[in-house]
């Protein structure tokens, strides 16, 4: 075992009991990637996630056969604790990221599902299959995710030897794959109202059959993935590192700048880049206001779902404050274009940080005299209690992320398991609530608006010269 691991060694020897593990990579100090053989993929995964309190945070499928000949698989785990009680989080001192890799031939592109022990790689599974033709064995769910149905049978998109994105085929390629069969309940009794396809404005499009006895839905399936737009091969074929954060930050309309950051942070952490704490102090208040606006126009979404249209108009108005201090801040005011490589774009001045603590007291007063009407509105509470609820185990599970694992009672968060940037100078709470269902989510967005706020107003503060 390699002398300098601190972080994750109590895990990496535990499963080294078990399973031939080959430590490959520790950088930074917080991340281990290991090596097992594709057969003990499943078992490696499992035992990382169940048995030592671990979370798939992604699974990435890489070609690499330039450098050794095959194929790869990397399963990321947040190493954090299961977190079913307070007593099952594991110290600060513990968690740290654990990368399993697995090499897949590339003459046998073939490999034992992890979705039949950790269902929280069924989706990663099916896009590893669709992009870059890795076939997990056993696979629940074969078929396409992010391909459409007339996409031609037998390309990759990933692969690094696939078509070139100048290349042009035929729509309806006469070789397509069979269209997309949605799954149906066993048993009778039900009738299936298709929902689609359509645009939900505030969400992704999707596909949806919905199962419904009488006026209860019970059941659903779904197809997603309509606005797939091939970002990773133009950011493979055209781009720099700092060019792919401008593309990042397109890949959402309300966290974008989470993107940008993950993508930029990557490449200082591989290289172990200094970054001035004055830019991670700004990156952290762009987050937070990103954050900010993101939980404001989910609860403003909330209101005008249950009737409040009023509630709605507030919030948005409130919103607009954020957006305010996004332009002060960045210039702009959605897609910031803030962060580069080594730091950021714009700095703060004196004057802009005065007016933004501003904007911080007047937002904060206006939403507690907002929502405190929403949550005394009976229709408002009668509407989301009780509603769409998600069981702490199913939540296991699955490794859900943001309010929806915190609303059924998980303490997770990034910022507070694996701190980065300026989290690790300011102090927070992780909301939490236990109900599962659409209030508690409600809640915990409420809430976690006053830790931005906070957060933001110290990192204002404390920004160091």
């Amino acid at each position: 075992m390699e002398k300098d691991i601190i972080k994750g060694k109590k895990f990496i020897s535990a499963l080294s009991n078990r399973l031939k593990v080959e430590v490959i990579r520790h950088q930074p100090e917080d991340q281990i990637t290991i090596l097992v053989d594709r057969n003990d993929l499943p078992e490696a995964v499992r035992s990382l996630y169940y048995d030592m309190g671990g979370w798939l945070s992604t699974m990435i499928a890489n070609d690499e056969r330039e450098i050794n000949g095959n194929y790869a698989v990397y399963y990321v785990l947040s190493m954090e604790g299961g977190k079913m009680d307070e007593s099952d989080e594991l110290s600060a001192e513990e968690k740290c990221w654990i990368i399993v890799k697995a090499l897949i031939p590339a003459h046998d592109p073939v490999y034992p599902s992890v979705s039949l022990k950790v269902p929280a790689a069924v989706w990663y599974e099916r896009e590893a299959r669709d992009m870059m033709g890795l076939v997990a064995e056993g696979h629940p769910d074969q078929r396409r995710l992010v391909l459409a149905d007339d996409f031609p049978s037998g390309v990759y998109p990933l692969r690094k030897d696939s078509i070139d994105y100048r290349d042009r085929f035929a729509p309806y390629d006469v070789d397509k794959e069979p269209e997309y069969e949605f799954l149906y309940p066993e048993g009778t009794g039900t009738v299936d109202v298709p929902v689609g396809p359509v645009h939900i404005t505030s969400d992704e499009p999707g596909h949806f059959r919905l199962f419904v006895d009488g006026e209860t839905i019970i059941d659903a399936d779904y197809k997603l993935f309509y606005v797939h737009r091939g970002m990773e091969k133009l950011a493979e074929n055209r781009m720099d590192y700092d060019q792919i954060s401008f593309l990042a930050e397109r890949v959402c309309g309300i966290c974008g700048f989470a993107h940008a950051v993950a993508s930029i942070e990557c490449s200082e952490n591989v290289t172990g880049l200094e970054v001035p704490e004055r830019a991670r102090c700004i990156r952290t208040i762009c987050l937070e206001t990103e954050r900010l606006h993101s939980h404001l126009l989910n609860l403003g979404l909330a209101s005008e779902f249950t009737g409040n249209v009023t509630a709605f108009l507030q919030l948005f108005k409130i919103r607009e404050h954020t957006m305010e201090m996004a332009q002060i801040l960045t210039g702009g005011r959605k897609t910031y274009g803030m962060i580069l490589t080594g730091g950021v774009r714009r700095d703060i001045t004196d004057v802009e940080r005065k007016e933004m603590l501003r904007i911080m007291d007047k937002v904060e007063q206006d939403f507690t005299e907002c929502f405190a009407g929403v949550v005394d509105s009976p229709n408002f509470i009668n509407r989301v209690t009780g509603i769409g609820i998600l069981k702490p185990e199913i939540a296991r599970d699955f490794s859900p992320v943001g309010p929806t694992v915190r609303g059924s009672g998980f303490k997770r968060d990034t910022r507070y398991d694996h701190p980065f940037d300026w989290y690790k100078k300011v102090e927070f709470k992780v909301p939490v609530q236990n109900g599962g269902d659409v209030l508690s989510r409600v809640l915990v967005r409420a809430e976690e608006l006053y830790e931005s706020i906070s957060i933001i107003k110290q990192s204002l503060e404390l920004i160091p010269p």
